[in-house]
């Protein structure tokens, strides 16, 4: 009985959840969808949206990375005072980040004025945008290699380290093979946050526009049937990065479970 109530629970929530994409899938035909994207100047949000995410990628895997591993290890001084501000900037509304990036690295702050002197700005420029992605996204990546590498025993890699491997080398071939399916769900999640970064972005980028702010705009100017094709365009950017890294970590558990 109370197993037929689980499953009949878990069935339901699961219904809840995928009906939007249903709903876009059933309101959507293929000659509607190309008939949008045929349109002169279309795929250029795509484009924008494709690099930014990109840069967005690699700043949190060169910054991201390291914070994570270090808050799993406990290797950082006050350690809980650094994850609790990573969970702070989690648990910010992305309209709030917006709003404070502009008193942060607006053209009349002390940043702004940095980066005007090497010709840049953090307001409407891809910059900008990806300054904005930066900050929606790198708390769920951080947080998820923590876990990732959090779930490692570190007596894996103290072994590695009696047997003579310097800290890096038992870093490499112990702790990354096993944290990389983690790691992969944690970056492909955060491709997945950086693509629909939206609040945000309508504050200190909007311009040049991704596909966020393209599905914003046609709602606006020409109703929600126009926008909907976008929306297509960026669920299919989107998704298939954390199906296919969620596809490898079942994969990779299954594999260390014999």
């Amino acid at each position: 009985m109370q197993r037929g109530l689980a499953l009949g629970g878990a069935g339901i929530v699961w219904l809840v959840l995928v009906a939007p994409i249903a709903t876009l899938l059933a309101h959507l035909s293929p000659s509607s969808v190309l008939a949008a994207l045929r349109v002169p100047g279309a795929l250029t949000p795509l484009a924008v949206s494709l690099e930014s995410g990109a840069i967005t990628l690699a700043v949190l895997l060169a910054g991201g990375m390291p914070l994570g591993w270090m808050l799993a290890r406990r290797r950082l001084p006050l350690h809980r005072v650094l994850e609790t501000g990573v969970l702070c900037a989690l648990l910010l509304p992305p309209l709030v980040v917006g709003l404070l990036l502009v008193f942060m690295v607006g053209p009349d702050t002390p940043v702004g004025h940095a980066i005007a002197a090497i010709h840049l700005s953090a307001t409407n420029t891809l910059l900008a945008l990806v300054v904005a992605e930066v900050y929606e996204s790198a708390p769920y990546f951080v947080l998820g290699v923590q876990a990732a590498v959090g779930a490692v025993d570190p007596l894996l890699e103290e072994q590695a380290l009696l047997l003579g491997d310097t800290p890096r080398q038992a870093a490499r071939r112990v702790v990354l093979p096993l944290a990389a399916p983690g790691v992969a769900m944690s970056l492909a999640v955060a491709w997945a946050r950086a693509m629909g970064a939206f609040g945000a972005v309508i504050i200190v980028a909007y311009h040049p526009y991704g596909l966020p702010l393209q599905i914003w705009t046609t709602l606006q100017e020409t109703g929600l049937g126009s926008a909907l094709p976008f929306a297509l365009v960026l669920l299919v950017v989107a998704l298939p990065l954390p199906v296919a890294a969620y596809a490898w970590s079942i994969r990779a558990r299954a594999r260390r479970l014999g």
